[in-house]
């Protein structure tokens, strides 16, 4: 015979159902002291997917839409057997497109040309998001606001790319072309390409990554070339601005960075903001970290005119992900060592999440690092509260090189995490859900389902299960709204809500062997 018993319980309390056995008051205290499920662990997991010169997808240009999708899904179960909990998915290597955009042409990276369209047509951004939220993780979508063009191009530029459009916005630098940061038409067209994504798809964030000003170039005779940008400047001097062209060059920056964040915020302030600048703000920041050899350092500040330490020192951002991409022992860039001056420079209380240099691990080519040196660093980054970690790329995760897959999901990775919240942006919790739990006698099986009571969104749920005095707890997209109990060993199970701002609701508990 099927029982349908619904219980919800009020400020971590049982209401059992009608059929129940009816308990003391003490009894109901003790019991719901023992059943109150621990919170579960919360640690952003991320990891880069470049589609720059194909380096995680797709494998080569060209390939048919079902091998693109064969090959994205693959990305995404790889993703979720590794609990990992964030995909940060380029769409914008080179002023182009990984999605169907009314601006920029289709990147020459998904189909081998510049302009044309996936064979059959469709969007892989949207299969993305539809596919890693399937999964319960976060999509976020990286671009890279100025790049034009890069090397590792071939195909013929489509007639609809900026540098055919306006050319009198690009300045050719070396081997690549580059929109210029100081004309305001730039910061508008770049932010105008962003914000049309974030309105028109489901992401969960936005992040950009270093390639502000270019990396410093050089000519046949090594020498170091400037960047083209007197024109840009002259308008700026003959408007009576003061600045020096560096800090001139900075606050272009600075100020897009903010316009970027503001911009995003006020259409959907749920999408978290990211920047990931080199690790390092300027030599000898801290003091710990040498500045003595200048020829073999990078000064981010004066080079590429990355203010970074501003952006997180004002907010403009949810989190930030310094590159720190070198190793613990490495005493002129130590990983510790940086993240804790990171840590010190943040007074809005902002996430940071340091990218760490996995494609190091079994790489034959240049630096070949041991695969525990990834499990060291996320071991340190453990050690400040409200750290974690983006892993730089996707390829060495798949691949499995040198067992670093295989160490994460033993060692680091072991159970489900929920990126941590983020209060500053909405800390309203949903409402608890309502559960029904329904056993079936001739199966001998026991099936759980809830739903939402409030108009409050739930992004995910989280569902734990109590045996003995041990929880266990399983985190599930929001489109799940049932759990099979197939243990009859289970004496409780808990299901609570959490929002896209990672706000978590109270748990909803049933003490399955008092309710059967």
């Amino acid at each position: 015979m099927n029982l349908n018993i619904k219980a919800t319980i009020l400020s971590g309390l049982f209401l059992l159902a009608a059929a129940s056995p009816v308990h003391s008051q003490e009894q109901q205290v003790k019991q719901a002291v023992i059943s109150t499920p621990p919170l579960p662990t919360r640690e952003f997991r991320g990891v880069w997917v470049a589609t720059v010169a194909n380096i995680d997808f797709p494998s080569q240009p060209g390939l048919s839409t079902d091998q693109q999708k064969a090959e994205l899904v693959a990305i995404l179960d790889r993703a979720a057997q590794l609990k990992l909990n964030a995909i940060l998915f380029q769409v914008r290597p080179m002023a182009d497109a990984l999605y169907a955009s009314p601006y920029e042409p289709w990147s020459e990276f998904l189909t081998g040309t510049m302009g044309k369209p996936p064979e059959p047509n469709y969007d892989p951004l949207t299969f993305a998001i539809q596919e890693a939220h399937k999964r319960g993780l976060e999509l976020h979508v990286w671009f890279n606001p100025y790049r034009a063009s890069h090397p590792q191009a071939k195909s013929e530029v489509a007639p609809n790319h900026i540098t055919k459009t306006r050319p009198d916005l690009v300045r050719q630098y070396g081997r690549y072309m580059w929109l210029d940061p100081g004309e305001k038409e730039v910061q508008d067209y770049s932010l105008k390409v962003m914000m049309d994504v974030v309105k028109r798809y489901d992401v969960d964030g936005i992040i950009i990554d270093d390639y502000f000003y270019p990396y410093p170039e050089r000519n046949e005779n090594n020498q170091v070339i400037e960047f083209p940008d007197d024109i840009s400047y002259s308008k700026y001097l003959n408007s009576a601005g003061q600045l020096s062209r560096n800090d001139w060059r900075r606050e272009n920056i600075n100020t897009f960075v903010q316009r970027l964040y503001e911009n995003i915020k006020t259409a959907k302030p749920w999408v978290k903001v990211g920047i990931s600048p080199f690790g390092t703000w300027k030599p000898g920041y801290p003091k710990q970290i040498s500045n003595i050899n200048q020829a073999r350092g990078f000064n981010a500040y004066e080079q590429i005119f990355a203010d970074s330490r501003k952006w997180l020192m004002e907010g403009w951002l949810d989190y930030f992900s310094p590159q720190l991409y070198w190793k613990i022992e490495q005493t002129a860039q130590s990983y510790p060592v940086l993240l804790n001056w990171w840590m010190n420079q943040n007074p809005k209380g902002r996430h940071i999440w340091a990218s760490v240099y996995t494609s190091r691990v079994g790489n034959k080519e240049r630096q070949n690092w041991d695969a525990h040196e990834i499990l060291y660093q996320i071991k340190t980054t453990r050690g400040f509260a409200g750290a974690g970690n983006i892993h730089f790329s996707m390829k060495p995760l798949m691949q499995n090189r040198t067992g670093v897959s295989d160490l994460l999901s033993q060692e680091s990775y072991q159970n489900q995490a929920l990126v941590p919240a983020s209060p500053w942006l909405n800390k309203t919790a949903p409402t608890q859900p309502t559960l029904n739990i329904q056993k079936d006698a001739t199966s001998n099986t026991t099936q759980l389902t809830w739903k939402t009571t409030g108009k409050k969104p739930v992004w995910l749920w989280v569902v734990q299960t109590k045996i003995g005095n041990e929880w266990t707890t399983n985190i599930l997209p929001a489109s799940q709204n049932s759990y099979l109990l197939n243990d009859a060993q289970i004496d409780a199970v808990a299901v609570s809500g959490v929002t896209r701002y990672g706000i978590q609701s109270p748990a909803s508990i049933i003490n399955i062997k008092q309710s059967l």
